[in-house]
């Protein structure tokens, strides 16, 4: 019976063939499908007459969840990455990770997970969310980091580090800063202070002097934060940049100048992740043919990764962010298709079947899944019990207990 429930769930998120798509039945991606347009309605009882068919095709599946993924020199031994997600456990306010990030990070290594991506870690003490955030502002963090990254990697996970300026959205900035005097609209922030010219080229070299750092205590990934309405996707949104020097003439340039700066900071072959806002949901946002482009001016200056989220500028209006899982998964496929390049889905995939059909539809190369790697430290382990066939990575030492 387990194998039919993974079985129907992979059935409902393929992309319908009539559609042009491989699957086959419904998708929890098109709407329309209960009242298809082509007159074949996706019934319960023509779901299961694709059974045997479906069964051939999973037999012979090229790429799951736990296949190993090569990007450059970043070997990973299954496709499953923990989301960077902030802790805000930093209690001496220092940047500094502690024992609460010791004990999160391992035991989502142990549990079996091939890439950690380490939450949000600033640049400068003013560039973090929160006093509690990590940050990479100082030589003098790097021997907690290494300590941190070599007993993740004891584990047999690879990790990245998500660096990152909060701008506007600095709650404890005495002063926030930000590519325009324009405060989030929320009465709980502050009104942010425009940055000159020279130092947006200040801001450049603080991202890079973070990704030495971080390369020195051994990651094996960097990301770069531009989604969620941070300091990168302010410069990229023409909501948040009204900017008249070169960088509001060109949107992209900021984030161009960050890669590029951070490219020269790391190994030739590791790659360089970036966060991207897919779409914003406030009136007046844009769309993914913007973040298309972005994404392309980003592929050129260095990026060999996009990892595709979508909102987090300001108050949805008109437009809403999706309520069901894997809402941002078409935004992934999308800039993978348009750009040719590897792309990691993120949103509500926290269903291993579920997280199985992105890949193996081939709609990215890798998934990352958040809240529940949260709920579930073993997340990893259980999704390969579940799906069966896939072989768990469990530790000797809890191995009976499987």
């Amino acid at each position: 019976m387990q194998y039919i429930y993974n079985l129907t769930i992979y059935i409902m998120t393929a992309r319908c063939k009539y559609e042009g798509g491989p699957g086959w039945g419904i998708s929890l991606f098109r709407l329309d499908c209960a009242d298809c347009a082509y007159n074949r309605p996706c019934n319960l009882e023509r779901i299961f007459s694709y059974v045997v068919e479906m069964k051939k095709e999973m037999s012979v599946l090229k790429t799951s969840l736990f296949t190993p993924y090569t990007i450059k020199n970043l070997e990973l031994k299954n496709r499953v990455v923990m989301a960077p997600m902030c802790q805000y456990s930093v209690t001496a306010k220092d940047g500094i990770p502690n024992d609460w990030h010791h004990v999160h990070y391992l035991s989502r290594a142990i549990g079996g997970t091939g890439l950690i991506i380490i939450e949000m870690t600033d640049v400068e003490p003013d560039g973090r969310i929160t006093d509690y955030d990590l940050g990479l502002w100082s030589d003098e963090h790097i021997p907690a980091y290494k300590k941190l990254v070599d007993g993740i990697h004891a584990h047999g996970s690879k990790v990245g580090i998500q660096i990152a300026h909060a701008g506007r959205k600095a709650e404890d900035a005495a002063e926030p800063v930000a590519p325009s005097a324009i405060a989030y609209p929320d009465a709980s922030y502050k009104q942010p202070r425009a940055l000159t010219t020279e130092e947006v080229r200040g801001m450049v070299q603080k991202f890079a002097d973070a990704a030495r750092r971080a390369v020195q205590a051994g990651v094996d990934t960097i990301e770069l934060h531009g989604a969620h309405g941070y300091l990168i996707h302010q410069f990229h949104s023409p909501v948040t940049n009204k900017r008249d020097d070169v960088y509001g003439q060109e949107l992209s340039l900021f984030g161009v100048e960050v890669i590029q700066a951070v490219r020269k900071e790391m190994p030739a072959g590791m790659p360089l992740i970036f966060r991207i806002s897919a779409v914003e949901y406030v009136d007046g946002g844009y769309d993914v043919d913007h973040a298309i482009e972005l994404s392309r001016a980003y592929q050129a200056a260095g990026v060999d990764v996009i990892h595709v989220s979508s909102g987090g500028e300001g108050p949805a209006g008109a437009r809403k962010p999706g309520n069901y899982p894997g809402y941002q998964v078409p935004f992934a496929r999308q800039i993978r298709e348009a750009l040719n390049i590897p792309v990691i889905a993120v949103g509500a995939l926290d269903e291993p079947a579920l997280a199985q059909s992105v890949i193996g539809n081939e709609d990215a190369d890798l998934v990352a899944v958040g809240r529940g790697l949260l709920r579930d430290p073993y997340w990893a382990t259980h999704a390969a019990v579940a799906l069966r066939g896939e072989k768990p990575s469990i530790p000797e030492q809890y191995q009976r207990g499987y």
